[in-house]
């Protein structure tokens, strides 16, 4: 049996060949390049044939394919959702690998899913029976692990948490993509950081030389490292929010460890101990004792390393 793992981004598609105890021995990565909807699924299907070959893997080989996508994949009908690649809104993947490989045991899961997994397998989560993965990047999502198991929800949108309901009254702002999202998002960082800009007209600091416009989390995690008293505030509000997500998440679900990853952490792992600072306040109070904030130790690598996870588990 052969383990693939394939992580299709937004921008790129990384595939690596795994054994079953979770090592990966072979990797490569394509850019997706501007293509959209089935030119991204052919180059997925060419990619995986010319990794198979590279390595002397016959294509008709016994394949467990895991496949991770940046959305939600809808395990009962084979399609995926993924807003950053167009054309895929309701993309038929799973059919068209289980057409091109038909002897493949085909696995797909959301982005969030397979960043835990990856933890789990080869990350600082190796051993958890209970652990969250909170990813933050252009947007906000949770991988949840609850006894061991993986939870998925009715419609496989479970840890869609850039939902998370944090400071009300209820504001039409939050429409697009939720509350904690809108604040504490790599996205939402640079959307405060223009909302600042614009109210506060006495600022003169380093983030007023950058035109509104492309101001980004970067050039606001900068200036906080350099002590910028907007990008404090910025960043100050985006601390509460983790915090404040993270106790949700610990007296709800009781893992023994919470894992920050995605693009933000990053530049925030500097922070994670002012996150857990801010959940103690809030969460209940026995179970955010037991439990550990970390970043992650697969940094833009937990992905794939879960893609291969998804294979392996696939077989069991």
């Amino acid at each position: 049996m052969q383990y693939l793992g394939i992580d299709i981004g937004g921008t790129k598609i990384s595939i690596g060949i795994f054994t079953a105890d979770g090592q990966m021995v072979a990797s490569d990565s394509t850019l997706i390049e501007g293509r959209t909807g089935a030119d991204v699924g052919a180059l997925v299907l060419s990619f995986c044939d010319k990794v198979l070959s590279d390595n002397n893997i016959a294509s008709d080989s016994e394949l467990s394919i895991g496949v991770c996508i940046p959305g939600i994949t809808y395990s009962k009908t084979g399609c995926v959702w993924a807003p950053n690649i167009p054309g895929w809104d309701n993309y038929p993947l799973y059919h068209e690998l289980k057409g091109h490989y038909p002897q493949a045991v085909v696995t797909i899961e959301s982005d969030r899913t397979c960043y835990i997994l990856g933890e789990i397998n080869m990350g600082g989560a190796k051993g958890c029976e209970n652990a969250v993965f909170i990813a933050v990047g252009t947007g906000i999502g949770a991988g949840i692990l609850v006894d061991g198991k993986i939870l998925h929800g009715h419609s496989d949108i479970i840890g869609a948490i850039g939902w998370l309901a944090l400071k009300p009254p209820y504001d039409k702002y939050w429409d697009q993509c939720g509350c904690f999202e809108t604040h504490a998002s790599g996205d939402g960082i640079a959307k405060q950081a223009h909302l600042f800009l614009q109210q506060d007209k006495g600022y003169s600091g380093e983030l007023r030389n950058i035109p509104l416009e492309e101001v980004t989390s970067h050039h606001v995690f900068a200036a906080y490292d350099h002590g910028d008293p907007l990008a404090t505030r910025v960043i100050d509000q985006a601390v509460e929010m983790w915090g404040m997500a993270a106790a949700n998440l610990v007296s709800i679900f009781n893992p023994e460890m919470v894992i920050f990853g995605g693009g933000v952490f990053g530049p925030a792992a500097s922070l994670i101990d002012r996150i857990y600072a801010e959940a103690l306040k809030w969460a209940q109070p026995i179970s955010i004792k037991q439990c550990k904030f970390v970043a992650t130790q697969l940094p833009k690598m937990a992905g794939l390393y879960g893609a291969g996870g998804v294979a392996i588990q696939a077989m069991k």
